[in-house]
């Protein structure tokens, strides 16, 4: 057990940190091999991961392919800039209507897709409209956490929910109903307490004079207005799907490449440097990480977490529900969300609660949260800001995190 620990938390501290820029994918698969080497896993083991995880990571890489390619065609830019001049001007609405636009993306194009790609297009657009650092970051700190928050309605909203969908067998539609409520309640609640935490540094009038028209941003018009109707025939083809069992990143990656091809014969991107830019490294990181988490379950520590959850279980549903996706929560702020949901969705495969299943996956999403390294995109959305000139130190960060994520965390799990 010992050695499993080892193993798991070496790799997490590498992941994070990333010593000599070794890049996420091979730290996992490093690990893997460790765990391999030291017998820690067996090759069946590697077998039984690579089939659990190989839907969920193409699926994942499908969707940020087909984020990559509206960003190029300007259909963020555009929806950004829309969202600025249906604020007329005030500070509140704009504030309120980015976090709407924020959870919209967040929703279709999964929590990595809002804050990676939504997030430097805000940036550039608040500094086109001079505001100061205070309402920058007000307004970040806002998109960075709605992106999250609303990652909840459908299965590939969050690589979280791909993972525990497929390993409980649980079907896109429904998957749908059992969350479109606590989505609903959790872009609300989120609102009012990031309004609430951050009004002060929300400016009342903002000169939307200085914004470009929306139209300028697209690029292709004929693409632009076919996007749409792309999109909404690939969210039906998720619904139909769920009929015939059939892989969602047979939809996911398929649909995005198809609609790579089409936005290149529009001569709208370079399919090359699209497909050469796909963050291809989490498919050896999905794999890697959950072989070293597999090596956990067969030192036996998860065995002790079960045994938590299952006499959480026998208590109130409120009570086994709250726990959970607190348990979660805290454990994905501390050591990452991705091998959190592995943990808790071993441990409680044989639990049989639904809706611990359901909490387990809000507290996954909404925990990391709480600290910077609580989930890739935190670090990476943390990192595409440096690069741009804004830093939000650490305790910043956790201090808002740490403040507003409990109340909006228990609201949510108690909608379920």
């Amino acid at each position: 057990m010992i050695l499993s620990i080892l193993i798991f938390f070496t790799t997490i501290l590498s992941i994070i940190f990333q010593p000599k820029n070794i890049q996420i994918g091979t730290s996992a698969i490093i690990g893997a091999l460790f765990a391999l080497i030291f017998g820690v896993v067996s090759l069946p083991d590697i077998l039984e991961v690579t089939n659990i995880v190989w839907d969920a990571t193409l699926a994942f890489i499908g969707i940020i392919i087909l984020s990559m390619v509206l960003d190029n065609i300007g259909f963020f830019e555009w929806a950004a800039l829309k969202m600025a001049h249906y604020s007329k001007g005030s500070g509140v609405k704009m504030f309120i209507y980015s976090i709407l636009l924020g959870s919209i993306v967040s929703a279709l194009f999964a929590n990595d897709g809002a804050a990676l790609i939504l997030t430097p297009i805000l940036l550039a657009k608040m500094r086109v409209l001079n505001l100061n650092t205070k309402t920058i970051v007000a307004f970040l700190l806002a998109g960075g956490f709605i992106s999250d928050s609303a990652s909840l309605p459908f299965v590939f909203s969050n690589l979280t929910n791909i993972v525990t969908a497929n390993y409980f067998n649980i079907g896109f539609i429904e998957y749908f109903f059992n969350m479109i409520t606590p989505f609903i309640v959790s872009v609300i609640v989120s609102m009012l307490f990031l309004y609430l935490i951050l009004r002060k540094d929300i400016p009342k009038r903002v000169d939307i004079s200085l914004l470009k028209e929306p139209k300028s941003a697209i690029k292709n018009i004929k693409l632009f207005y076919f996007s749409w109707f792309f999109l909404a025939l690939l969210l039906f083809a998720y619904f139909v799907s769920d009929s015939y069992n059939l892989p969602i990143s047979i939809f996911a990656l398929g649909g995005a490449l198809i609609f790579l091809i089409i936005a290149s014969l529009f001569k709208s991107v370079n399919a090359k440097s699209i497909i050469k830019d796909a963050p291809w490294q989490i498919v050896w990181f999905s794999i890697g990480l959950y072989i070293v988490v597999y090596g956990l379950k067969n030192g036996g520590l998860i065995d002790e977490l079960k045994i938590v959850l299952e006499y959480l279980s026998t208590k109130s549903s409120y009570i086994a529900v709250v726990s959970t996706g607190f348990i979660s929560a805290i454990l994905s702020a501390f050591m990452n969300n991705l091998p959190t949901i592995m943990i808790m969705d071993i441990a409680l495969k044989d639990i049989g609660s639904e809706a611990m299943i359901y909490a387990n996956i809000i507290g996954c999403n909404l925990g990391p949260k709480m600290t910077p390294f609580g989930s890739l995109a935190t670090l990476l959305w943390l990192y595409v800001l440096a690069q741009k000139g804004v830093k939000i130190s650490f305790w910043e960060y956790s201090k808002f995190g740490l403040i507003i994520t409990p109340p909006v965390l228990l609201i949510v799990l108690l909608s379920i």
